[in-house]
C-alpha cells in the first residue's frame, strides 16, 4: 500500500510543507546482517573433505569452522526444483517445479513458473531495505521464456533481484558461457587464452556488485545469491587444478566408497555399524512388463574395466575434483574480500549443493556430453585419446555413473532419485560469526531446502508479508533451523517432508521414510499403482539398507497414505516418468506455450542478440536452407550465419575470398565445403547452402549440402548431420558472427566485415529422422 502524503500543499511553495516519507526507500534495521547464499551443483554427500570425501575444499572449511554443517540436509534431487525451494521456502511442486524448466507439463505442480503467491526471499528482503544481487546459474526460467522476446517475468530481475550476471539455463560452457547481464545477453569479458573461466568471472562480478552497493550505501545490507556452474557438467577446469589429484582416484569408485565410509564413521557422520549398499542395488529389479532397470543408471564394476578404461575413468574424477577445488578457490576470493572490508563477521552464509552427484554420464562417461544425447557412444580408443584433454576447451565432459554412486557415499543412487538419500541428502553449511559460535560442529536434525528461507527470516527478525503486490502469500512450508543452530540437541523443526521427482517418490515422518523403487524417466514402467514400496527407519539406517516393509506393513500403509495427503496439499500429482517418445507424442495435443508461431522460416539480422536454440524455429532432422543477403566488397570476410560450436554446429562464412560451409558433427567430424571459385568482389548477392536428407548413418541423417552464389551451385558434398540439439545450453543462432566456441577454423567471433550483410533467412523442410527419446533426454541433462 502506498504511504499517504502528510505534508501541506498551498499555492506558494513558501507556504507549503513537504513530506518525504512516502518516497524514501525502505531501510533495514541498524546492523542487519548481510546474507550470502552459495549454491553449487551436482555434489553428493561423499565428495567433499568435510563430509569424509577426498575433494579438498579449504574455503568451504573456513565457513564450516565458523559455523555448523548439517548431516541430514535434503534437497529435491534435481536442480530447478531445489533452487525454487531455496528461494521461496515452499515445496517444489507448490512452486510449479515438479521437474526442471525444460520439461514442464502444464499442471499446477509442473508449469515452470513460481507463482506470485510464493514470493522469493529476494522480493521480501528488497522490501525490507536490502540490496538483492544474483550471480551465476538461475535455471528458474522456462526454456520458452529464455529469449529477448519474452517478458522476463521469470528472469532474476522479474523476481526481486536488482542486479543479475550469469546464465539462465541448467548448464553452460565454462570457457564460453552464454551470459546474461541484468536483462540482456552479453559475451564473456575476455577469452580462455587470456585466463577466462566462468567460476573466476562470477566471483569477480559478485565482488563488484557488492562494492557498487557499499560505495554509495555503506550501511545498507545485501543479499547475494551466488551460484557457480560447478560441479555440473561440463567439468571444465585449468589442467593444473585437475593434476593436483593425479593418482587419487586410481583406486576406483568401489574402493573410494570404502575409504570415504571409514572417514565418515571417524567424523561421527554415520553409525559405526554402517555398511555400504551394493554398487547397483536395483540392477535385478524389473518393471511391470519385465522392463530392465535403466542401463544408463547402472555402474560398471571397476574390476571389469580394462587398464585403459581405468585410466580414463580415473581422469574423469580428477577433472571433476579439480573443478570443485578451483571453484572453492574463487569462493575464497569472495570470502577474502568480505573479511578485508569488515563484512564477513556480520554475514550469514548458507552453502549447499542442490542435489546428489549426477549419473547422466552413463556407464562410461563421455568427453562430449552431447554425444550421448545424439545417441552416439564414445568408443574406447576415442575415450583414451581424449582423456588428456578432459577439462579443457576441447572437451565437454562428464564422468561415468560409478563416480556418481561414489560421490554420494554412503547412500544409494544419485541425482534424480527422490526416494533415496543419494539423490536428496547433500552438504549444507551455515555460518554467522557475529551471532553463532558453532565452531565447526555438526548438526544432525532432519531438514530440507524449504527450511533455509524461514531460517534467514528468523535470524534477521523479519516476518514475511501476508500480501506482496496485492497478491496474498502462501504460508511458508519450511521451519526455522535457528534453534538447532543455537543449540545442538534441539528436536527436528518439522515432522513431515514430501518428495516426488520424475516418477520417483518418498515421504519422511519423524525419522521414518517410505519410498518406491521406481526409476526416473523409465520407458514402459508407469503403472504407479503397482509400485513396490520400501520402508526405512532413517534415524538408525541412513543409507536405506534394511527394508522393513514386510516386517511393518501397517507403518508402511500409514506413510503411503500420508504421501497421497501431502501430494494433494502440495500439487504433487500427476506423477510423470514418461520417456521421450511418450512425451513427444503427447506434445501435439498439449503443446508447451511458445512465442515462436508455427513457421518454416526464421529471419536473423546482424547486430541482434544471439537467439537461444530452444526458442528458435526447430530444424534438426530436417532438410534446410540458409540464405544470406549481402553486398560484397573486395575485402569481405567473416561469419554470415552460425549455430552451435566446437562440440556440434554449423556455419556459413567467407574466408580467403571464398564461400565456406562447415558442419561440425559432435566435435568428431568437421565436414567443410569451399566454393570452387572466388566470390564476386562487389554488388548485391544471395549466398547460401541447401541441405537435402537422403538417408541415415546409424541415428544421424545424411545427405548432400550444396553451396550457392545467387542461383549457381559452387560446391557440394555428402555430409552427416546431428539428429539432436547442437548443445544442451547456449551456442545459439547468430547472424554476422559466431558466439561461443567456434564452429569452424576461425577465431571467434569472426564478425562479418567488408561490405554489408542485410539479413539471413533459415528455412526448413519436412520433418524427418527425428529420434524423439534422445531429443528429449537432452533436456534432462541441462539440470
Amino acid at each position: 500500500m502506498t504511504k499517504s502524503f502528510n505534508g501541506v500543499i498551498k499555492e506558494d511553495i513558501r507556504d507549503s510543507t513537504p513530506d518525504w516519507s512516502p518516497y524514501i526507500e525502505p531501510s533495514a534495521p541498524e546492523n542487519s546482517p548481510n546474507v550470502l547464499y552459495i549454491v553449487m551443483d551436482d555434489t553428493g554427500f561423499g565428495a567433499w573433505d568435510h563430509y569424509g570425501g577426498l575433494i579438498k575444499m579449504p574455503n568451504l572449511k573456513r565457513i564450516a569452522d565458523d559455523g555448523a554443517a548439517f548431516t541430514q540436509f535434503h534437497t529435491v534431487a534435481f536442480c530447478s526444483p531445489t533452487r525454487s525451494c531455496l528461494l521461496t521456502g515452499r515445496n517444489a511442486t507448490s512452486n510449479g517445479m515438479a521437474c526442471i524448466e525444460e520439461i514442464t507439463t502444464g499442471f499446477p505442480g509442473s508449469n515452470g513458473r513460481i507463482p506470485m503467491e510464493n514470493g522469493t526471499i529476494a522480493e521480501v528482503l528488497l522490501r525490507n531495505g536490502y540490496s538483492t544481487l544474483a550471480v551465476g546459474k538461475w535455471h528458474l526460467t522456462p526454456a520458452e521464456e529464455g529469449s529477448l522476446g519474452a517478458r522476463r517475468r521469470t528472469w532474476p530481475l522479474g523476481r526481486g533481484f536488482e542486479r543479475y550476471y550469469g546464465f539462465l539455463g541448467g548448464e553452460t560452457d565454462q570457457y564460453y558461457p552464454d551470459l546474461v547481464s541484468d536483462n540482456h545477453l552479453i559475451d564473456p569479458p575476455y577469452t580462455p587464452e587470456e585466463g577466462y573461466h566462468l567460476s573466476k568471472d562470477l566471483a569477480d562480478k559478485a565482488i563488484s556488485f557488492i562494492q557498487d552497493v557499499k560505495a554509495t550505501a555503506p550501511n545498507k545490507p545485501w543479499f547475494t545469491y551466488f551460484c557457480p556452474g560447478a560441479n555440473h557438467a561440463p567439468h571444465q577446469v585449468p589442467t593444473e587444478w585437475a593434476d593436483q589429484y593425479k593418482g587419487v582416484f586410481d583406486m576406483g569408485y568401489e574402493k573410494y566408497r570404502e575409504v570415504v565410509l571409514e572417514n565418515q564413521k571417524r567424523l561421527g557422520l554415520v553409525p559405526q555399524d554402517t555398511e555400504l549398499p551394493p554398487l547397483n542395488p536395483y540392477i535385478d529389479v524389473t518393471g511391470p512388463n519385465g522392463e530392465p532397470w535403466p542401463e544408463n543408471d547402472t555402474a560398471r564394476e571397476w574390476d571389469t574395466l580394462t587398464d585403459d578404461e581405468k585410466k580414463v575413468f580415473a581422469r574423469q574424477a580428477e577433472v571433476y575434483a579439480g573443478f570443485s577445488t578451483y571453484t572453492d578457490a574463487q569462493i575464497g576470493r569472495l570470502l577474502d574480500y568480505l573479511d578485508e572490508t569488515g563484512q564477513y563477521e556480520n554475514t550469514i552464509i548458507v552453502f549447499v549443493s542442490d542435489n546428489g552427484a549426477s549419473g547422466e554420464g552413463g556407464p562410461n562417461g563421455t568427453w562430449n556430453e552431447n554425444n550421448f544425447f545424439n545417441s552416439v557412444i564414445d568408443g574406447p580408443e576415442e575415450q583414451l585419446r581424449m582423456a588428456p584433454k578432459l577439462g579443457t576447451v576441447e572437451t565437454y565432459n562428464h564422468y561415468a555413473v560409478g563416480w556418481a554412486v561414489a560421490f554420494c557415499t554412503p547412500f544409494k543412487m544419485f541425482k534424480r532419485y527422490a526416494g533415496y538419500e543419494g539423490g536428496t541428502a547433500d552438504p549444507m553449511f551455515f555460518s554467522w560469526p557475529a551471532q553463532l559460535k558453532n565452531g565447526g560442529q555438526f548438526r544432525h536434525q532432519y531438514c530440507h531446502a524449504i527450511d533455509v528461507v524461514p531460517t534467514i527470516y528468523d535470524a534477521i527478525g523479519i516476518t514475511p508479508p501476508e500480501h506482496m503486490n496485492d497478491v496474498k502469500q502462501e504460508p511458508l512450508h519450511g521451519a526455522s533451523l535457528l534453534p538447532a543452530l543455537r543449540e545442538a540437541g534441539t528436536p527436528n523443526a518439522r515432522h513431515t517432508q514430501f518428495y516426488a521427482m520424475l516418477g520417483t517418490r518418498g515421504v519422511w515422518q519423524d525419522g521414518w521414510f517410505a519410498n518406491t523403487n521406481h526409476p526416473p524417466m523409465s520407458a514402459g514402467w508407469g503403472h504407479f499403482d503397482q509400485d513396490t514400496w520400501e520402508l526405512y527407519h532413517l534415524e538408525i539406517d541412513r543409507n536405506q539398507t534394511k527394508n522393513l516393509a514386510a516386517e511393518m506393513p501397517e507403518k508402511l500403509e500409514e506413510l503411503k497414505k500420508l504421501w497421497f495427503q501431502l501430494a494433494d496439499e502440495f500439487h504433487g500429482l500427476p506423477l510423470d516418468d514418461r520417456n521421450g517418445v511418450e512425451i513427444f507424442a503427447y506434445l501435439p495435443k498439449y503443446p508447451t506455450p511458445t512465442l515462436m508461431p508455427p513457421t518454416d522460416e526464421q529471419v536473423f539480422y546482424p547486430g541482434q542478440s544471439e537467439v537461444p536454440e530452444r526458442t528458435a524455429m526447430p530444424y534438426f532432422g530436417r532438410p534446410f536452407e540458409i540464405l544470406a543477403e549481402v553486398e560484397l566488397a573486395a575485402d569481405s570476410q567473416g561469419v554470415l550465419f552460425a549455430h552451435g560450436g566446437r562440440f556440434g554446429g554449423h556455419s556459413l562464412y567467407i574466408k580467403g575470398g571464398k564461400l565456406h560451409y562447415v558442419y561440425n558433427w559432435l566435435g568428431k567430424l568437421r565436414q567443410e565445403i569451399v566454393s570452387d571459385g572466388p566470390l564476386p568482389t562487389s554488388g548485391k548477392h544471395v549466398l547460401g547452402v541447401k541441405y537435402v536428407i537422403e538417408g541415415k548413418d546409424g541415428v544421424s541423417p545424411t545427405g548432400t549440402a550444396t553451396l550457392y552464389i545467387d542461383e549457381s551451385a559452387v560446391g557440394s558434398a555428402k555430409i552427416k548431420t546431428q539428429q539432436g540439439h547442437f548443445s544442451l545450453a547456449g551456442e545459439g543462432l547468430n547472424a554476422g558472427r559466431d558466439g561461443g566456441q567456434p564452429v569452424g577454423d576461425y577465431p571467434v567471433p569472426f564478425e562479418f566485415s567488408g561490405g554489408t550483410l542485410s539479413k539471413v533467412t533459415l528455412k526448413r523442410g519436412d520433418d524427418e529422422w527425428v529420434d524423439l527419446e534422445q531429443t528429449l533426454a537432452a533436456g534432462f541433462a541441462r539440470d
